[in-house]
């Protein structure tokens, strides 16, 4: 007989192909071979299922059993194939019908009792077996992800009787209800407010327009000025995701080692990886691929607090993900592709001095050690950043005193949406993603606002990618103040969003 089985499809790769089951009983003494490319985890499906058929009450067959994990060369690893197993089985030896599993996708992890645990992966084999048009049937504790998918046919059951009970007709079981989706205001509930705030009036205008066009972020500023409260109130501003959105960055979640937590379902991902860590764990590896920390933040932010610590080639594994979007893996048996979309917001300080520096009068490191602490991050990498601002420390007074509370998120995160879908109107993506020709055509200067950036690009000696980028930092300046064309004020506002630059002009960098 022959079972489909999308199950490790999730595991290798979204795109990965389906696994077909084949169970065939034959004369001969008991025996049970299985064969292509189970790993341990596989191998040891036959106790599992042989003591999960036996403590339910079927007949485990006295004959030659062989299972064919189809396609040969694809490694299977997990417990997920155990249920596909134990129901080609009681098929192939006619306890249940055989027409029964035909037009349904089975994965499941069995218990020695019968009872049928959660796996990981559930997200992508449910879009494939939506695709295909296919029932999918899976553990009750898997349910609630795989209806993320809509449409999608799914049944859940906490035991092989009961799954035996549905194919055979003597006890149905239902559709798993889809959970209802939170409003824009539910999703935004919970979240760190941005009225937390207090002053730093240049950095909540550089965080708006951030999130008004999905620009990439420095914030540069000594300990204690607010720079990762000011990121951690970033996608309180944003937009939940699209449908597709949350599928794609779901579906990358569900791959990985933690899978999938459904309560954070259209919720845009905020991933803040410690600078301890590798680059393997960045953009993912592994002798079987995984997704890493920019995949993981797909459709959402990276956040790298103390950015200057982390070490520069580590660092550098982002440059080419930051351009295209995507990462490709390769190792000598596999290649993996993974989306990696993600708006990188980053917070480092001027110098290792910490409190004394402030980047103002009073600074007192020394030009060697700006340059040193400069040279933590690479050129090329900087150049990929939209907006660097610098966050200076706050006068006392203006911490201590008990003035009325700044614009709260909600506030600020409705001019944001505004923004964002005049853009989506416009050209049909946000600013940070024009290129080409629609760059230019939507951000053409007046002839003083040309001369104003050369002189800009002579002075501080910016490449071509930093002209883009300061264009399409002004075009969304010009969205934000509802104007169709960019102004000088805007250009200039966008120009002065360029700390790095005058911090390489001023120490000789």
């Amino acid at each position: 007989m022959n079972l489909a089985v999308i199950a490790s499809r999730a595991q290798l790769g979204i795109q990965a192909p389906p696994v077909h089951i084949e169970v065939h009983l034959a004369n001969g003494l008991p025996s049970f071979a299985m064969v292509g490319l189970p790993e341990a985890a596989v191998k040891e499906s036959r106790d599992r299922v042989r003591a999960a058929l036996q403590t339910s009450g079927f007949d485990f067959p006295a004959r030659r059993i062989t299972v064919n994990l189809a396609p040969a060369d694809l490694p299977k690893d997990g417990g997920r194939f155990d249920l596909g197993i134990a129901l080609g089985i009681l098929a192939a030896s006619g306890q249940i019908p055989m027409a029964s599993i035909q037009n349904s996708e089975f994965l499941g992890e069995l218990g020695l009792t019968g009872e049928l645990r959660p796996v990981r992966g559930v997200l992508p084999a449910a879009m494939a077996a939506h695709q295909a048009g296919r029932t999918l049937v899976l553990p009750r504790g898997d349910a609630d992800e795989a209806v993320l998918v809509e449409d999608v046919d799914v049944i859940a059951a906490g035991h092989l009787l009961e799954v035996c009970g549905h194919l055979c007709g003597e006890a149905p079981l239902g559709s798993h209800p889809r959970r209802p989706e939170g409003t824009d205001e539910t999703h935004a509930a919970g979240m760190p407010d941005l009225a937390d705030v207090r002053g730093q009036p240049q950095s909540r205008r550089a965080l708006e327009a951030a999130a008004s066009g999905a620009h990439h972020l420095l914030m540069i500023g000594p300990p204690g000025t607010g720079k990762t409260m000011l990121a951690s109130r970033l996608p309180g501003l944003l937009p939940p995701m699209s449908e597709t959105e949350a599928l794609e960055t779901a579906a990358l979640h569900a791959i990985s080692q933690h899978g999938i937590d459904t309560r954070q379902w259209r919720t845009r991902p905020f991933r803040a990886p410690h600078h301890t860590a590798s680059g393997v764990a960045l953009v993912g590896g592994g002798s079987r691929p995984r997704p890493g920390e920019i995949s993981l933040a797909h459709n959402g932010i990276l956040f790298l607090d103390e950015m200057a610590e982390f070490d520069r080639r580590v660092l550098d594994v982002l440059r080419e993900p930051l351009e295209t979007g995507q990462i490709t893996i390769s190792r000598a048996a596999h290649q993996a592709e993974f989306p990696a979309r993600f708006q990188l917001v980053a917070a480092m300080n001027p110098c290792p001095q910490g409190y004394d520096c402030d980047l103002g009068p009073q600074c007192r490191c020394t030009p060697e050690q700006r340059r040193r602490q400069r040279g933590r991050i690479s050129a090329p990498l900087l150049d990929r950043i939209d907006v660097c601002i610098e966050v200076p420390r706050l006068p006392r007074d203006l911490l201590m005193e008990s003035s009325p509370a700044p614009e709260s998120s909600a506030t600020v995160r409705a001019r944001v949406l505004r923004c964002r879908d005049g853009q989506l109107q416009r050209q049909g993506c946000l600013n940070a993603a024009l290129c080409g020709r629609e760059l230019e055509r939507l951000t053409e200067l007046s002839p003083a606002n040309r001369r104003l950036l050369e002189q800009a690009m002579d002075r501080f000696r910016l490449s071509a990618r930093s002209y883009h980028r300061i264009l399409r930092v002004a075009r969304t300046l010009a969205d934000m103040d509802e104007q169709e064309t960019i102004q000088q004020a805007h250009l200039m506002e966008a120009l002065s969003y360029r700390a790095m630059d005058r911090w390489r002009q001023d120490t000789g960098g």
